[in-house]
Formats: C-alpha cells, sequence, structure tokens
C-alpha cells in the first residue's frame, strides 16, 4: 500500500513482470507458458497506477524527441536516438495497460484469477481465499527493521587506496545469488559508487562502508538492476553528489517521480545533481570521467574513468549496460525514417566500447539487449573483467576475461597513505571549524582502532575511557530502554555525550561492519572542549540533541554538527490536557513527553507518543496543518523549523515514508 518501507523501494514489479514476460514465457511466441493471460498488478488504485507509470518509464525512458531535446540533445542526434528506442521496442512505444492486467483491492473480496480470491484486511494486510481456506498476509515492515537481503554476504575489510576499483557486483537482475553488476570507485581514498542496485545497504555494510563516506553516484541508466538502491544513498544527513548526463538524469528522475507520485523537483531534494557532459573528460577533483552514448532501450552512458599516477595515466572503463554488435548490426538502416541506427553510430559504438583501459568491466548478459564477450576478443584493454550474467562463464568466455568476486580490489594506483588520518582531521575540522589547527592535532595524535563486525565496542551503564570517532563502517546502537534501535555512520562520536556528562554510557554500541575508529581518551577530550570554548554550548544543545538521537526519525546516519543544528532551531512548547494544537503552527512536532490524538480523516485517529511527530505535510510540501490534533495529556513538544529538517535527507525520506502511511489509514 506504500512505496516506501524501511528506506527502500517495496514495490518494485519491473523486473517481476520481464521475468513473467521472458522466463515464464508468457510474452514468447509458441511458448508454452504464453496462453493469452497477461501479468496482474493488484493492490490499491494509487499504487497500481504509479506501478503502471514506473513500468512505462522503465520500459522505454524519454518517450519523444523532444523529452530527449529537453536535455540538451540537438534535433538530428534526438530523432536518431528515437530511432533507435524504436527498434528496442519493437516499432513502437506501449501503454503498460496493453501488456498487464490491473486489479485495485479494497475491503470486498475480489477474484483474482480461477476463483482466487482477494481483499484488503488493513494497510498492507490482505486476505487471500481459495475454496474455504484463507491466509493473512501482513507486508508491514516494522520499524528499524529493513528488507533483508536475497543472498547472504560475507564480510571484507577494504583498504582505501589512491586509485583503485572494488567491485560490488558482477550479476544481473535475475541472477539469485550475487549483487549486480555494479563498482565502488576509490580515488585518493574517496568513494564513489557506479550505479546503485538492489540490496545496495547490505552491499556497503559488508564491504564496510558507511553510506556516509560515498561522496557521489555515477549513473549508467534507470533499469531495476543499477537504479533500486536510490533509496539507500538518501539515508544520510547531506545530499549525496549525483553524476549522470542530462539525458539519463531526466530518464531517471521521471522513473522515480513516477513511483513516488511526486514532482521532478524533488529529486533535488535528496541529491547534489552533477550534471556531466558527454565524450569530454569531466574533471572531479583530480579523477576525471568521461561518459559515452551506449545503445539500449532506455538512455544509457556508459563511462571511462581516469587518474593521473607515476606511470601517467591509468584508465577504468565500467561498460554497463551494452548491447552485443550481432544486435546492434541487425539495426542498421540506411532510411532515415525507418528504426535502427545508421552504420556511422555503429561504428562510433564499436570504437567507444574498444577503446583501450588499464581495466575494463563488460555487460556479457546477452539476449537482444545486452552484450557479448566475443565482441570483446580483441579489445587491447590490460584487463578484462566479465560481468552483467546470472550464469557461469562458458569456457570460451573464461578466455577472454577474468571474473572478479565480490569484495575484490583492483589497484591502479597504490596508495602510500594512511588516509584514515585525514578522514578523521576533515571530520574534526567540521564539528570543530573555530578551533585552530594545533588544538586539532591533539586529537588526531591518538591512535585507531579497528572493530570486528559484530563486536561490542561499548555496553550500557559502563563508563567511556574515551570518545571514539568512526572513521569507517557502521555502528548500531541499542537501547533496553524501549527496546530501541539505529545506526551511527562513519563520522559519528561514540560516547561523546557521557564522557562530557560523566554519566555512564546509556546505549549498547556494536560494530555493523568492520569499522576503524579514532580513540581520545576522555580526559583529553574534555579539556580540548572546555579550552576551547564547546562546552557551554555542547551542554546546552546537548540535553536537546541527545533527545534526538533516541527518536526514530533523527537516530541515525545524523552526525553530531546536524544534530546540534536542528537542537539550535528548536522550540518547546507546552500543551494542556484536551487543548488542540493550532492550525498556524509551522514546522515538525515531535512529542517529548506526553501524549497527542491526530486525526487522519474518514473519522480515524492516531496516537502518537513521546519521540513521533505529526505535521510532516508542512516540511514535505509548505501545507498547513490540516487536521486536529489535541493533547491526550499534559504534553510537551519540540516544534523544528522545517527548511531546517527538510534539509536533512534521511529525515525527509522518513516524514515521506510516514506521509504515506498515514494517507493510506486515512483511505481506511
Amino acid at each position: 500500500d506504500v512505496m516506501l518501507q524501511g528506506g527502500s523501494f517495496a514495490n518494485l514489479s519491473e523486473f517481476p513482470v520481464l521475468q513473467m514476460f521472458y522466463r515464464q514465457g508468457m510474452m514468447l511466441p509458441n511458448h508454452p507458458g504464453n496462453t493469452g493471460r497477461k501479468p496482474i498488478l493488484i493492490g490499491n488504485q494509487e499504487q497500481v497506477e504509479a506501478q503502471l507509470n514506473y513500468i512505462y518509464r522503465g520500459n522505454y525512458g524519454l518517450i519523444s524527441e523532444a523529452e530527449i531535446e529537453e536535455t540538451g540533445i540537438d534535433s538530428d542526434t534526438a530523432a536518431e536516438m528515437m530511432r533507435m528506442k524504436l527498434r528496442f521496442a519493437f516499432g513502437g512505444i506501449k501503454q503498460t495497460s496493453e501488456l498487464v492486467d490491473t486489479l485495485t483491492v479494497g475491503r470486498e473480496q475480489e477474484e483474482i484469477r480461477d476463483g482466487v480470491m482477494v481483499s484488503r484486511v488493513d494497510v498492507n494486510v490482505f486476505k487471500i481465499s481459495f475454496r474455504g481456506e484463507s491466509v493473512k498476509v501482513d507486508l508491514n515492515l516494522p520499524r528499524h527493521r529493513q528488507y533483508e537481503s536475497a543472498y547472504p554476504l560475507s564480510y571484507h575489510q577494504v583498504e582505501r587506496e589512491y586509485f583503485s576499483v572494488i567491485h560490488s557486483g558482477e550479476g544481473d537482475g535475475w541472477d539469485i545469488n550475487r549483487p549486480s553488476m555494479s563498482s565502488i570507485i576509490c580515488f585518493q581514498g574517496k568513494l564513489f559508487l557506479v550505479d546503485a542496485g538492489p540490496n545496495l545497504a547490505a552491499i556497503m555494510t559488508a564491504l564496510g562502508i558507511s553510506v556516509s563516506e560515498i561522496q557521489g553516484i555515477f549513473h549508467t541508466h534507470s533499469h531495476d538492476d543499477h537504479f533500486a538502491g536510490l533509496p539507500t544513498l538518501m539515508q544520510t544527513d547531506h545530499r549525496i553528489r549525483y553524476f549522470a548526463t542530462p539525458l539519463v538524469r531526466a530518464s531517471v528522475t521521471k522513473k522515480l517521480t513516477a513511483m513516488l507520485g511526486v514532482e521532478e523537483r524533488e529529486f533535488g531534494q535528496y541529491f547534489d545533481v552533477h550534471d556531466l557532459d558527454f565524450d569530454t573528460w569531466n574533471k572531479i577533483g583530480g579523477m576525471e570521467v568521461r561518459p559515452i552514448f551506449s545503445p539500449h532501450p532506455v538512455e544509457t552512458t556508459c563511462f571511462y574513468f581516469r587518474a593521473m599516477g607515476p606511470e601517467g595515466y591509468k584508465t577504468y572503463g565500467h561498460m554497463a549496460d551494452v548491447a552485443s554488435f550481432e544486435v546492434l548490426e541487425g539495426m542498421v538502416t540506411n532510411d532515415d525514417k525507418s528504426t535502427g541506427i545508421s552504420e556511422a553510430r555503429l561504428a562510433r559504438t564499436k570504437y567507444e566500447y574498444h577503446v583501450p583501459a588499464t581495466v575494463k568491466k563488460i555487460d556479457i548478459g546477452g539476449g537482444l539487449i545486452h552484450g557479448a564477450a566475443l565482441d570483446f576478443k580483441e579489445d587491447p584493454s590490460e584487463k578484462i573483467i566479465l560481468a552483467h550474467t546470472y550464469r557461469e562463464h562458458t569456457q570460451e568466455e573464461k578466455e577472454i576475461g577474468s571474473g572478479a568476486p565480490f569484495g575484490t580490489v583492483d589497484v591502479l594506483i597504490k596508495g602510500y597513505q594512511n588516509y584514515a588520518w585525514r578522514f578523521a582531521y576533515e571530520y574534526l575540522k567540521t564539528y570543530f571549524s573555530e578551533a585552530s589547527h594545533d588544538q586539532l592535532q591533539l586529537l588526531l595524535n591518538n591512535p585507531v582502532s579497528n572493530f570486528n563486525p559484530e563486536s561490542i565496542i561499548a555496553r550500557e551503564g559502563e563508563s567511556h575511557e574515551d570518545v571514539k570517532l568512526v572513521l569507517t563502517g557502521d555502528v548500531e546502537w541499542l537501547s533496553s530502554e524501549g527496546q530501541n534501535s539505529g545506526t551511527l555512520s562513519a563520522g559519528a562520536f561514540i560516547g561523546e555525550r557521557s564522557v562530557l556528562t560523566e554519566h555512564p554510557a546509556p546505549v549498547t554500541v556494536r560494530a555493523a561492519s568492520f569499522v576503524s575508529a579514532l580513540q581520545i581518551p576522555a580526559r583529553l577530550y574534555i579539556d580540548f572542549v572546555k579550552n576551547n570554548g564547546f562546552f557551554d554550548e555542547f551542554m546546552e544543545l546537548g540535553d536537546k540533541a541527545d533527545f534526538l538521537r533516541r527518536t526514530w526519525l533523527l537516530g541515525e546516519a545524523i552526525s553530531q554538527p546536524v544534530h546540534y543544528r536542528i537542537a539550535k532551531n528548536l522550540n518547546n512548547s507546552f500543551i494542556g490536557s484536551g487543548e488542540l494544537f493550532t492550525s498556524e503552527v509551522e514546522g515538525l512536532v515531535i512529542v517529548r513527553s506526553g501524549k497527542v490524538e491526530r486525526e487522519v480523516g474518514s473519522g480515524q485517529t492516531i496516537e502518537i507518543g513521546v519521540g513521533d511527530f505529526f505535521n510532516e505535510e508542512n516540511v514535505l510540501f509548505d501545507t498547513p496543518m490540516g487536521f486536529n490534533a489535541r493533547a491526550l495529556e499534559n504534553t510537551e513538544v519540540c516544534i523544528i523549523d522545517a527548511e531546517v529538517i527538510g534539509e536533512v535527507p534521511v529525515a525527509r525520506r522518513k516524514l515521506f515514508e510516514t506521509f504515506l502511511l498515514r494517507m493510506q489509514a486515512s483511505q481506511g
């Protein structure tokens, strides 16, 4: 009933529908599975329509020359791209409703097929019946839970190099055992994703990488096996940089906003957009990236990355997704009015695919829209890596290219620096911007410790002997009070508040992955804070920030400076039992003590307890409170400025997720 749960997309019907079309044969001529029946999308009206639109954009991307030209492509090239797109689409673009059936489910029983009945019991709760037997299915994901990875991933401790490629996936969308084709570029110790496939959170945890360490994502295209992990990148307290050509960005944005039912400008609330120029070396710090156009059913670019080292440039080529030369040759036509591609486009594509690289990862998925290893048999690159397939490689393919199991690394330029110290300095400089360089060196001159996955770093009720600054990886905190839990990302302090107040640890902290942390002795940290004039402010804001950290909304992936910034823009208010909140309230309202009853429509109400919130519409859509909320007992609330909290992606995502859930509850 809702599009987002636990920080992930809850409804991703694109690949299941494709599975039914092609793997189960529902669309293949003369296949026993092709009985004339279509797949059925089953759900509430809003989600069914959203999925129809999302599949439409997932199949075709941009659907007209005008949409392509809006991204800065000239009219002749746009016409050429559209001719190619129509050839991939077998001559025409179809509405999704022509390909699938739909069934809207409400409180009354509806027949799916052949006597199987379904009804909606509650939000995300369904009853399925057949011949007197029934089962109730609850699709709600509890708070503090995420969807489990479809496959187990072992833990890896990945070194940060000067220029390297961390292999985070070599499978495809059909692979049930491995992550989809993707890579993580490490440059000067900083990490950049190439695509965001399914199970991204589990992938990064297994690699000992925190989402807050990600500097940006380079995006090839919008198919789900390269796209489904985007919500994971919203799990931060800052907008991650999004690198793509305007052509790809437009295709991705239209698909994402079709799924969520929001305006396209909302994309910029979660990502810091950086457009890349085609066929040009775009500079990203000291690294350069060159996007090239790749023929595919949706707008797609492959990437070449390069960096200068002692032996000159070293280059990594990421060829996802590509089409085989056999398929492209079969599309060639000299008729400008016919669907297909020109001889010139074919020649240019072959040339671009074969540009020499130090390491090149290629799509060998085969079929109508993917590549073939044989096309790269004469490629002059130093190393070819085979990817984007669910099957074992053939002997012939093994002679052409290497594999790259999950967690392996290709080092292009060796790093001789210890990047942990730079991470520590950058975090400390952010937190203590007014402290002098020599004062920060006091904190830096301490050991960096490594913790194994699942090891306890601090225990609830015990005293902290030091303050730990997480440099890499994630940690989870658990409180016996209310059985609360959350995640802290790289850049977070462990024990800072307890050391300053001389109180025992309020929570237990465990390593969720391989973790490295700077350990600052408690006495040294206290002296530093006092000597540099931070103590009074930290004590004043600390109580508010500590409360925010214990809430579901603001309890994970948010750094100390952001908690303090929110705390500075927080006002407390007291409401007597039975009193109504005024409609003029601006900002997000979080209950600090007491209890509030909020209307959700259709005569229904929900209770909002300590740590929960309301008036999220004001933050998301800048609209006034359009419902009644009254205190069930004497209540203290925190009111946070809408603009301040709206700029925190992880909080904004949770507000939107809650808004969707409450909207469904209001419809009964």
